[in-house]
């Protein structure tokens, strides 16, 4: 039996990323339906282990995203082109099942569901790029797949809560049922992913075939970038530890700060954050000089830091109003996480000419960016930082944007050397032979 085609093989190129983006954005959406709507619950008064039990669940879940991305390194590097939509139907299958029996299991025996919840869902991001990487137009389809989950924390967290107020549903069954809000539309839009065309022959001229990496393929790449992978993990552990207070604790923030039952907030700051991102994100699909948008990439890192260091100092001086410092706070954190998800790693393959994909180094930076993550809650937690949400992460953010600029800059300049090093002599015998009319 013939292989049945994928849909827009061929059709313009612009008609096959407007149609990914599109497919990639709903489908990501769909499966943080299976993720985040516990965040608009509070547990009040509820503790365990003498902690806090919203906290638990938080690190429980963060402890299965961060087993996944570990795990991601081989499995997602080594990921076959066939079978993954199947795949993603059964990871999200296992999320789901975990909030039932979250909703079933009484406290404290519950909170190992999140961790089998994050697990499976840690998985997806890597299948889900796996579509889009290695062409032309994978800029502007990466940039609406990263955008989908700014968009769906917050549109995800109104669901949500109004399941929980308009319903008056349990805390601990609003996962389950918000899961179920989204489970028919994910189907289409999996499908609709599986008609994504591969990459072209001139989309691997440009970017690089992208190929499963063996063992010695990844040690290879990380043996030469090295000091510059080490940085990027740095700088993308510290954002996705702020990123993560920000998305998981934002209702006790807004609480904090006086915002009470308005779940329609978390759209309104994580909308306009969407759309600046696309356009800044995606427009960079216009630069077909892989290096060029590589150092772009550095410098939309920078500004990012500098938006949330600068809003937030300005907030603690009572200069700027709480929804504004939400949505430039978010919007600064987003410049920066956003890249390494979408376009950071993807131009860094293309500019240094390696075969092989961006999931083992996203996966890498990201098991380390877990990690950060669960490391500050256990230790807020376990020393009892005498902090309330709002205080903590204000301090904190701005700490990590000096840090964050400063190794930012030493990224820069590490990748711009290594570049000339490696195609330098290349580029001045170009230019000669061209002088000389050769």
């Amino acid at each position: 039996m013939p292989e049945k085609k994928p849909a827009y093989t061929h059709q313009r190129p612009a008609m096959v990323a407007i149609y990914a983006a599109i497919a990639a954005f709903l489908t990501y959406t769909m499966i943080f339906g299976f993720r985040k709507s516990f965040a608009v619950c509070i547990f009040n008064g509820v503790t365990v282990f003498g902690m806090n039990y919203k906290t638990v669940l938080v690190i429980s879940q963060m402890l299965g995203y961060m087993a996944a991305k570990f795990y991601g390194i081989k499995y997602i590097s080594e990921l076959r082109r066939i079978g993954r939509g199947k795949i993603i139907l059964l990871l999200v299958g296992i999320s789901w099942v975990s909030w039932l029996l979250f909703a079933i299991v009484p406290v404290p025996y519950n909170i190992i569901f999140l961790f089998v919840n994050g697990f499976p869902l840690g998985m997806l991001w890597g299948v889900v790029f796996s579509y889009v990487e290695g062409r032309r137009s994978t800029d502007f389809i990466g940039a609406a797949l990263a955008v989908s989950f700014i968009f769906a924390s917050g549109f995800v967290k109104t669901v949500g809560g109004w399941l929980l107020l308009e319903l008056q549903l349990s805390e601990f069954w609003v996962p389950f049922v918000t899961g179920l809000v989204f489970a028919l539309p994910l189907l289409v839009f999996v499908w609709m992913m599986e008609r994504i065309p591969a990459p072209d022959d001139q989309d691997k001229l440009e970017r690089m075939e992208r190929l499963p990496m063996s063992a010695e393929k990844r040690k290879d790449l990380i043996k030469m970038f090295l000091p510059g992978i080490i940085t990027c993990i740095l700088i993308y552990t510290f954002v996705t530890i702020f990123r993560d207070i920000r998305d998981n604790f934002s209702a006790d923030m807004w609480k904090e700060m006086g915002y009470l039952n308005q779940p329609a907030l978390f759209s309104k700051t994580e909308t306009p954050i969407t759309i600046v991102i696309l356009i800044v994100i995606g427009s960079m699909t216009l630069l077909r000089k892989n290096f060029t948008a590589f150092m772009l990439n550095h410098l939309i890192i920078v500004a990012g830091f500098v938006l949330a260091g600068v809003c937030t100092w300005l907030f603690s001086k009572n200069g700027v109003q709480p929804f504004w410092w939400m949505t430039l706070t978010g919007l600064g954190l987003y410049m920066v996480y956003i890249p390494f998800n979408a376009v950071f790693f993807e131009r860094m393959i293309s500019s240094f000419r390696f075969t092989g994909n961006v999931g083992f180094l996203i996966y890498i930076a990201d098991s380390f960016g877990y990690l950060g993550s669960v490391a500050v809650l256990f230790s807020k937690e376990i020393f009892k930082v005498q902090l309330n949400w709002v205080q903590f992460f204000s301090n904190s953010v701005m700490v990590l944007s000096v840090a964050g600029v400063v190794l930012t800059a030493y990224s820069a300049f590490y990748f711009w050397r290594k570049e000339r090093r490696m195609f330098g002599v290349e580029k001045e015998e170009r230019i000669s032979s061209a002088v000389n009319g050769v």
